[in-house]
């Protein structure tokens, strides 16, 4: 094995370390003591790595991100119609953040509370990822699957917030237990608002006159009858 894939080993290591304490004790209280004495590594070790306890955390997602993505799109080449796709991302978010709990409570309720982030490598990274959502509605647009005054970004935001809710509640109450039982019921709702309408909507009208019954001392009058649809 050679020096450089080593290297990359026991960084690994020390990101998983630093995610299960993160997500078992929080960031605050979290020390890089806490890191290497869960990674079997000296505090020094650490510092060949990242030059603080912020960095580390910030450096989590960067390649989970990236890793991400390139199995989401190698999915994607063999999938036909951009329903079809937003299924198979939801899915993959949903099955990942299920399998990986102590990644879902750093990602949802440290790092999204922190600005600083922001300014990272690794949230491009995690930008990256999500740019994936934007491409395939807009493949459905432009295909004619999805309405054509779908806005791309505002149907991302409602689906990664969504799975960002449902996460965040699993991570919090426990709740949902099974994430993966929403993949269908969540990507049925948000397919139906991006379907292209197969037809007009809006009221159908009908009117019937039928004879009332003819009142004391005068005639029938008509009895207008109306149903909608």
């Amino acid at each position: 094995m050679t020096v450089q894939r080593k290297s990359t080993i026991r960084k690994d290591k020390i990101l998983k370390a630093a995610e299960r304490i993160f997500a078992q004790k929080g960031f605050q209280e979290t020390t890089i003591s806490d890191v290497a004495q869960e990674a079997g590594v000296s505090d020094a070790t650490i510092y060949e790595y990242f030059t603080s306890k912020e960095e580390l955390l910030f450096s989590i997602p960067g390649e989970t991100a990236r890793r991400g993505k390139e199995v989401i799109e190698l999915h994607l080449k063999y999938i036909r119609g951009a329903a079809n796709k937003i299924r198979a991302v939801v899915y993959h978010y949903l099955d990942f953040y299920q399998k990986e709990p102590n990644y879902a409570s750093v990602a949802m309720l440290i790092l999204k509370q922190n600005r600083k982030f922001l300014e990272t490598k690794a949230y491009q990274d995690v930008r990256e990822m999500s740019r994936l959502i934007i491409q395939v509605i807009e493949e459905g647009v432009a295909s004619g699957e999805f309405k054509s005054q779908t806005d791309p970004y505002l149907a991302r935001s409602m689906i990664l917030g969504t799975i960002e809710h449902m996460v965040i509640r699993s991570v919090l109450l426990g709740k949902p237990e099974n994430l993966l039982e929403w993949v269908d019921p969540l990507t049925d709702l948000l397919v139906d608002g991006l379907n292209r309408e197969k037809g007009a909507m809006g009221w159908n009208l009908k009117i019937n006159l039928e004879p009332r019954e003819e009142p004391p001392g005068g005639k029938a009058t008509p009895r207008a009858k109306t149903k909608t649809k």
